[in-house]
């Protein structure tokens, strides 16, 4: 039984790794200090309070006083910018690529709006385009982390590793202290079958943030595919604890014990990971949790 689930969790492996990526943006909010115009007063002291209505968390007051601010003063790109970053916060990707846009038009300048667009549209899945976007951005301004960072996503969604790689590298390099590039090259390293460098990388990332569920998770697979299981399995309990709903750390800690021989365990996390997964409306993973526990022995 236990060589029977270890060449399956040979085949499953990819399987795991897919399910672990993701792709995040980094959106950096714009304050009016640190922009050239001098707008009027007015649309200035719109843009103000709703940066401060955004760190406490009151995304509808924040967007209405934006919006306020670009209707007072239509040339004041960063009115327009964060209208786009609100918006993008609500799940409203027109509407926020929309915005960017006319941040664009107020400045065409405007690194960091190109850059926020081709986010945008990248979550739109409009890659060609965001990739022409984003490149206008490093045009503008070659030390922009986060474009950098986006256009490694558009390389990495297309399956160009290579020039995936290369871009999260510059973006690690021009910010320095956002764990999200290292994550991105350990999720490619795993991808490509570069474990020893996916564990390197995303212990990096960890240093950056050690409460990173995402990099502990990863790092687990990097670890698994070392033939590693307990510390792996230690890299999947670390990033249960901290989101508790983390349905892909459950099942890949299940198969870990499955390979350990534990299936009392087992049989528990992939119960857990089955019920995360349907209540996510993912029945195709559910299935899949659902198998592995068919084939659980007796206890």
């Amino acid at each position: 039984m236990i060589s029977a689930n270890r060449r399956l969790l040979k085949r499953l492996q990819g399987g795991i790794m897919a399910a672990a990526i993701a792709l995040p943006f980094l959106y950096p909010i714009l304050h009016a200090a640190s922009y050239a115009q001098s707008p009027p007063a007015a649309a200035e002291a719109a843009l103000n309070q709703g940066l401060s209505l955004i760190q406490q968390g009151q995304i509808d007051g924040a967007l209405a006083q934006f919006q306020q601010a670009a209707a007072l003063d239509p040339t004041l790109a960063a009115a327009h910018y964060n209208v786009g970053l609100a918006l993008r916060q609500k799940g409203e990707l027109q509407e926020a690529a929309s915005a960017f846009w006319a941040a664009i038009r107020a400045d065409p300048q405007f690194a960091l709006a190109y850059a926020n667009l081709g986010g945008a549209l990248i979550e739109g899945n409009n890659l060609d385009q965001a990739e022409q976007y984003l490149q206008r951005a490093i045009a503008i301004q070659p030390d922009l982390g986060n474009a950098h960072y986006n256009l490694g996503l558009v390389y990495q969604s297309q399956g160009k590793f290579p020039e995936a790689l290369a871009a999260f590298e510059r973006a690690g390099q021009y910010s320095p202290n956002a764990p999200e590039s290292f994550l991105q090259r350990g999720i490619i390293y795993l991808q490509t079958e570069r474990n020893a460098e996916a564990e390197a990388v995303l212990q990096q990332a960890l240093t950056l943030q050690p409460r990173y569920a995402q990099a502990h998770y990863n790092l687990g697979i990097a670890r698994f595919n070392q033939g590693q299981t307990e510390t792996a399995l230690n890299s999947f309990r670390i990033a249960t604890q901290i989101n508790g709903s983390y349905a892909d750390a459950y099942y890949s800690a299940g198969l870990a014990f499955i390979q350990l021989g534990r299936f009392d365990e087992a049989r528990t996390v992939l119960e857990y990971a089955k019920n995360l997964y349907i209540t996510m409306g993912n029945p195709t993973w559910a299935a899949k949790a659902q198998s592995h526990l068919g084939q659980l022995p007796e206890s």
